[in-house]
């Protein structure tokens, strides 16, 4: 009797292993996911020339362009809705927050440092630039793993 006992435990013990190794890999795949979309979305909003500053030979970014790009980006790769919300039936069940968009555009000297100590990050660009952070939170599998958040950084610069 002992013996079945113990096979049960350790049936248990095996099974929650493996729930947590399922668990820790879709995790990592929702990382992979979420840091293309915030690439993504970067490097879309760092696209947005503005043509009224090219016609006077300076390279700049639009900033009404490049906000509203990389929110469209983010929003199709992730499929969230016009509010950062999830879309019904997709993978994530919690809130896109963009945490950070910021434009580095003309107006610095270049190359030039971005430090943002709030977040730990730091990058430098050649060019302008766009700088994105996101909040993005795992809905867990199992219940296994605590509560999973990430602030994914994304940079991206002009190319011209």
């Amino acid at each position: 009797m002992y013996k079945l006992i113990a096979y049960v435990l350790l049936f248990a013990f095996v099974m929650l292993l493996h729930a947590l190794q399922a668990d820790e890999e879709v995790a990592l795949q929702a990382l992979f996911q979420g840091k293309r979309a915030v690439n993504r979305a970067a490097h879309a909003a760092a696209q947005q020339v503005d043509p009224d500053k090219l016609k006077e030979g300076i390279v700049s970014i639009d900033r009404a362009a490049a906000e509203a790009s990389a929110l469209q980006y983010l929003r199709r790769n992730l499929r969230l809705d016009e509010a950062n919300e999830p879309l019904p039936g997709t993978f994530w069940r919690a809130r896109a927050d963009v945490l950070v968009f910021e434009i580095v555009n003309e107006d610095r000297t270049f190359p030039y440092t971005y430090v943002n100590s709030a977040f730990d990050y730091t990058v430098t660009l050649e060019r302008p630039g766009v700088v994105l952070i996101v909040r993005l939170a795992y809905p867990p599998t199992y219940s296994v793993l605590g509560p999973i958040a990430w602030e994914i950084k994304g940079t991206a610069e002009l190319v011209y």
